[in-house]
């Protein structure tokens, strides 16, 4: 157990330290950069993929992918011109909107969020059910913290009914297998895997499942660039929505690209996340059907809860034509043939 958790501290710390040189750009019009939510995870493999088989080359792009320290920094390094656009929680890109960035989503790669309760198998909670008087862990700042009452409600439970403990991200992991606490508030693309990469089961009560069903990660771009170069961001949609679907179909070959650009992980550990991943892709709404686009009502539901939950300005007159757009996008439908370039 203990080397167990020297192990997932070590995943934990190296990776904001990687790099991904077969995503490196040479500079020019041409070249773009794109900023993860966080550091190099499994769950990004999609993206590493999508640059190594060429679909952003078939563009004319020259795409560098950066690791990122928390969807909300992402926002801001897109505001500021530091990167050309980010892979960010919708919940966080409502949130800065409402403060003033001056950004727009402009593809829904994840259609539903991944929020979940997950934890070790076998220690006795299966369901929902069994969380009551157990004790979770999450971080202090994050969106799911603040969010949690809602689930709380939706399952009919008060304050107290479960403990909540405060946890850092790359503790959370290691206390769990420690014992510490009996469950952690996570991305389940993200910390199941990390826990299989350990030789352990998870469990995953996901948030959806509780009809919180929002929208989830997708790629930010800022106004600015909307007003000066669009026809480049729809060049990078294009090549974006090809990959990503691409990947999904190919997993084990998305896998090997990754491990070709970040070492630590297992084929069968990356094919977990991406196949996670891969499993939000698609909505339940009018516009279920079309990759990457998103619609009034699914913004609205995000702009309320941000309004409840996130810190959004009750008194915000954010309205979903400020938040998103889907004119940068020629949506593909699941049906849909991809060949690699």
């Amino acid at each position: 157990m203990r080397n167990s958790i020297r192990r997932i501290a070590a995943i934990a710390g190296a990776v904001l330290l990687m790099s991904v040189s077969g995503c490196a750009g040479n500079g020019g019009k041409n070249s773009m950069t794109l900023m993860l939510d966080v550091g190099y995870l499994p769950k990004h493999a999609l993206f590493i993929s999508a640059v190594e088989r060429g679909f952003f080359k078939a563009e004319g792009l020259d795409l560098t992918v950066m690791p990122g320290s928390g969807s909300t920094n992402t926002v801001t390094s897109v505001v500021t011109g530091k990167v050309d656009a980010g892979w960010a929680d919708f919940g966080a890109t409502v949130t800065a909107q409402g403060r003033g960035a001056k950004v727009k989503q402009v593809n829904l790669l994840q259609a539903r969020s991944a929020y979940a309760v997950v934890g070790l198998a076998g220690t006795g909670i299966k369901d929902w059910s069994d969380l009551r008087g157990k004790t979770v862990a999450t971080e202090g700042g994050g969106a799911m913290a603040a969010m949690w009452p809602f689930a709380m409600h939706k399952l009919g439970l008060k304050e107290g009914d479960v403990n909540v403990v405060s946890a850092a991200s790359a503790s959370k992991i290691p206390g769990l297998l420690a014992g510490q606490w009996d469950a952690n508030l996570a991305l389940y693309v993200s910390d199941q895997p990390a826990i299989d990469a350990l030789g352990r089961k998870a469990f995953v009560l996901k948030w959806s499942d509780l009809g919180i069903n929002l929208y989830g990660n997708g790629i930010v771009v800022s106004d600015e660039k909307l007003k000066n170069d669009p026809e480049q961001v729809r060049r990078f949609n294009r090549a974006m929505q090809k990959g990503y679907l691409w990947a999904c179909r190919h997993p084990a070959d998305a896998a090997k690209d990754f491990q070709k650009e970040v070492s630590g992980y297992e084929a069968k550990t990356i094919t977990l996340a991406i196949r996670a991943q891969c499993g939000l892709n698609w909505g339940t709404g009018k516009s279920a059907n079309q990759f990457g686009v998103m619609d009034d009502a699914g913004v609205q539901k995000t702009i309320d809860v941000a309004r409840r939950f996130l810190g959004l300005n009750p008194g915000s007159n954010l309205t979903p034509k400020d938040v998103y757009s889907n004119s940068y996008l020629e949506p593909l439908h699941s049906n849909e043939t991809i060949q690699a370039p």
